[in-house]
């Protein structure tokens, strides 16, 4: 495809040679000569004078000197993600309901859905259209899933779950597994308590790889439109996710977490139960938060600090050895010191 027609698709302002002809897209340092690349941290753009790319996305202001052939865009990294659609489509489905498949005579489906080998549509449930299920999928009575949505092999549905249009469930997920709820008999022995409410996923939600979200013991568990979830993520039941938030792998939420919009959550966050983490938060790989969080707030550390006061103090950790050995060498001093004024 020639550069001039990229830029055209990309919106993008092209500067150099527009004759050029891209086979691909890759990273500033894998990137061969008939490829184009993408710089959008600034911190990279040494890299520049050793890339073999033909051309890069950069930033609509990027000014450094370099005699590649540009495209400019206020946006380079999304546009990146936008010119990998140009080159690489991933493998459809079959447009058809699979023989092995068992599907109910009690389901609706929509238009052009497609479901693959040993997949099984229980009763009641309803796929609208061009809703595409994977090998090995479960979906229990009574589901919904909207326009348009993508069911990953070896996924889980259970009952009365709602999943809304354009979503996406990677391989392995499972969305509305029981919530972990007992309670303690006399004897000492638990009492299992019914898991009687629902998940749902609002549009334009994606769900990573073996990730599990719990329904609600009553009520429902929510995830609102456009979060995304990461691989191994784990929600607890009756808990709210806020629109375009970001949990990232291995975060867990306990029961009846409440998470704001824009919110991000790191690698291996943990989340107590029933607290709430306001609009806009950023956790930092690790953090433990076992209290509410105020909007707008970048955390770190267990428990859960500012940002700020905990990398100082993670700076000052490794110190610590001598400053007790710097104590230590004071308070000798100063019961010397009140020895000698107690003499006098």
């Amino acid at each position: 495809m020639k550069l001039s027609d990229i830029a055209s698709q990309l919106n993008c302002i092209l500067e150099g040679d527009s004759n050029l002809e891209i086979l691909g897209v890759a990273g500033l340092d894998e990137a061969e000569s008939d490829q184009l690349a993408f710089l959008s941290n600034p911190k990279y753009t040494s890299k520049l004078a050793i890339t073999k790319a033909s051309a890069v996305i950069v930033a609509k202001d990027f000014s450094s000197p370099t005699s590649l052939t540009l495209l400019r865009h206020t946006n380079p990294y999304l546009t990146f993600a936008r010119a990998i659609e140009l080159f690489y489509s991933p493998p459809s489905l079959a447009n058809e309901i699979h023989p092995s498949a068992v599907v109910s005579p009690l389901a609706k489906l929509g238009k052009g859905v497609r479901i693959a080998a040993n997949s099984v549509i229980s009763d009641g449930v309803e796929l609208g259209d061009n809703v595409v299920v994977y090998p090995n999928c479960t979906i229990y009575p009574h589901a919904k899933i909207g326009t348009n949505s993508i069911i990953h092999s070896n996924c889980v549905v259970r009952e009365y779950v709602e999943i809304g249009s354009r979503c996406v469930l990677q391989n392995g997920v499972i969305v509305g597994a029981d919530g972990f709820g007992y309670a303690k008999k006399d004897d000492g022995s638990w009492y299992k308590i019914v898991q009687s409410g629902i998940v749902v996923l609002e549009d334009d939600v994606e769900i990573g790889a073996n990730s599990a979200i719990d329904r609600a013991t009553i009520g429902e568990t929510r995830i609102k439109r456009g979060a995304k979830l990461d691989n191994l993520v784990m929600v607890g039941h009756a808990s709210v996710i806020g629109e375009n938030t970001l949990l990232c792998g291995q975060v867990g939420l306990a029961g009846s977490s409440k998470v704001g919009r824009n919110v991000t959550l790191a690698g291996q966050v943990g989340v107590a139960g029933h607290l709430t983490i306001g609009d806009n938060v950023v956790a930092t790989a690790q953090t433990g938060i076992p209290n509410s969080v105020e909007a707008n707030q970048v955390i770190s550390g267990y428990p859960a600090i500012e940002n700020r006061s905990w990398l100082k103090s993670a700076a000052i950790f490794n110190r610590l050895p001598d400053l007790q050995k710097t104590l230590r060498e004071l308070q000798r001093r100063v019961a010397e010191i009140e020895r000698l004024f107690k003499k006098d």
